[in-house]
């Protein structure tokens, strides 16, 4: 199944990466080049499990100094489409107990497609409700999940930024 983009409920990091969808993936998929751009510089991201298929764990903690660790997410992959797409919520958690994480509840879908350039890449944040859409936005989406994109592209890229 395949959610429509609903402007009320919804967010959206896109970008154009200068890399092939496979350079992409792996990025993804590789736990110590994950941990490079996940979260926002400087804080660190250490991957606790990555496990990239249907029911996956995707379970990752965040320090803001280097050296103390703290939750940051835990979560399962629903849907793995290899170099296409990939859907996880923290919903659910990543021993597959319902969860009712703070400060939000979200399911995001990532899609990568060929570009003439490298990779369109797409993130869409859905949201139960307008509120929780709303907060999200005040906490700073944009600036977060862009700036991870912006890593990202860095990382895959072969730039430093």
């Amino acid at each position: 199944m395949k959610a429509e983009f609903d402007p009320e409920l919804d967010l959206v990091v896109e970008r154009i990466i200068r890399a092939p969808r496979a350079k992409v993936w792996k990025a993804w998929s590789d736990p110590g080049q994950f941990a490079q751009w996940w979260v926002p510089a400087p804080a660190v991201c250490r991957v606790v499990r990555l496990e990239l298929r249907p029911g996956g764990a995707m379970v990752t903690e965040l320090s803001e100094d280097g050296t103390t660790f703290a939750p940051q997410l835990d979560a399962s992959f629903l849907v793995v489409e290899e170099l296409d797409r990939l859907v996880f919520t923290n919903a659910v958690d990543s021993r597959w107990r319902p969860a009712d994480p703070e400060p939000l509840l979200m399911t995001a879908e990532v899609r990568l497609a060929d570009h003439p350039e490298g990779t369109d890449y797409r993130v869409v944040v859905r949201h139960a409700s307008r509120s929780a859409r709303a907060l999200h936005e005040e906490m700073g989406f944009a600036d977060g999940w862009g700036t991870v994109a912006k890593q990202l592209a860095a990382l895959v890229e072969g730039v430093q930024s």
